[in-house]
């Protein structure tokens, strides 16, 4: 498959299907084959809009589908025959019941995180475990909290700086297109088991990740709000935090003096960059939020449910396929079709100057730690000369 096309299908045409379908078509290694769906509103008549061929995810769909007048060009079976990777985003549970016609279709298969880990045997964060997921016919991306803890935990585990992590999730109540259906009104739902799913599944990437988390959903559609709280292995500076987060990929800072204050303003700066749907792709950390003592870290982000995990989808199919070895070359290649950059107001706020510098200076701060070693207490910082020493001087 090495310098062909990749021929992508999506199963289910939903929040995260459309902008997987719109994510393959950006890419200049894929090929998107169609959509598949059993709706008949506006939902799919977007996908015809954009030219996407329709398919019928059941039979017996078909003919309602074409009595709204789609232009349904075969079922799910027809386009499974056509494509090298399905991308499975139908609702939770379907993907489990939909695995045995990828199976016997021959197959390889993107299932979502509202799936169980056992469905796909590898659950996935392209920064994480890219290479764990290569070749194989089978992958999870993990859900939009679950890949916005597994990015931050990753900036600071692979540094072997987390000893415990404990984290707290205020998730939104309910996504935006669906508001009018199941919104809660003035209340705050906590989740009463402990943890939380988003811990033992952020485990599932980061295998020795030692994480508790706790949940509860509140009055708003806007993306979520973690508070994560770090237990680390030594005393790290804010300096060593901030500069781990900025290297991250697919992690960028925010701040409240800059009226970037709530989740609302934070998606209302999407509006204005003119991102589709206004989706966020990174990880949303308050820089002037950051702070650290003897014994922890503190981390403040926002994670945009509809949109965090698309990015992960397009890694996923380039693993899956082997046509990028690499995560990270997958990542920027990624990044630069979709426009996933390192910082938002890069004309005026210079983050990459400023965090370059701050890199320079842990370098020669480790360098000239190194160079003095270790003295013990009882040790004088500059050994007295000998008598000898004295005499020849």
């Amino acid at each position: 498959m090495m310098g062909e096309k990749v021929r992508v299908g999506v199963n289910g045409y939903g929040v995260i299907g459309k902008r997987v379908a719109d994510a393959v078509a950006a890419q200049d290694d894929m090929e998107l084959v169609g959509v598949s769906d059993i709706v008949y509103d506006y939902r799919i008549r977007v996908a015809a809009e954009r030219g996407y061929p329709i398919y019928a995810s059941m039979p017996e769909k078909r003919a309602m589908m074409e009595e709204a007048n789609l232009p349904v060009v075969g079922t799910l079976d027809d386009l499974l025959k056509e494509v090298d990777v399905i991308v499975d985003c139908t609702p939770k549970g379907l993907g489990e019941k939909n695995k045995p016609k990828y199976e016997q279709a021959g197959v390889k298969a993107i299932f979502q995180g509202g799936e169980e880990h056992e469905v796909a045997g590898i659950s996935f964060t392209a920064q994480v475990n890219y290479e764990e997921a290569l070749n194989k016919q089978f992958v999870r991306v993990v859900s939009c909290n679950t890949t916005g803890l597994c990015r931050v935990m990753n900036a600071l585990h692979k540094r072997g700086w987390v000893k415990r992590a404990r984290a707290v999730l205020a998730r939104r109540g309910t996504d935006p297109w669906e508001s009018h259906r199941d919104g809660m009104i003035n209340t705050f739902i906590p989740e009463t088991k402990v943890p939380s799913h988003q811990g033992p599944d952020a485990q599932t990437v980061i295998k020795d990740l030692d994480i508790t988390t706790l949940a509860g959903a509140g009055p708003y559609n806007l993306s979520h709000i973690h508070y994560a709280m770090v237990e680390t292995t030594r005393p790290i500076s804010l300096d060593e935090l901030r500069h781990a987060l900025w290297e991250e990929p697919r992690v960028n800072f925010i701040h409240a003096n800059d009226g970037l204050v709530a989740l609302n303003s934070v998606i209302e700066l999407m509006r204005d960059l003119k991102r589709p749907r206004n989706d966020m792709w990174e990880v949303a950390v308050w820089e002037d939020a950051l702070a650290v003592d003897d014994r922890e870290a503190y981390i403040t982000f926002q994670v945009h449910n509809e949109a965090i995990a698309i990015p992960e989808n397009i890694d996923a199919i380039r693993s899956l396929t082997g046509i990028v070895q690499n995560g990270i070359e997958s990542i920027e290649k990624t990044n630069k079709a979709l426009g996933i950059v390192d910082s938002f107001l890069p004309k005026t706020i210079p983050e990459a100057a400023m965090h370059e510098a701050i890199g320079k200076a842990l370098k020669e701060e480790s360098r000239k730690f190194m160079e003095e070693g270790f003295k013990g207490a009882e040790e004088p910082a500059s050994p007295e000369p000998t008598k000898e020493q004295r005499r020849t001087a």
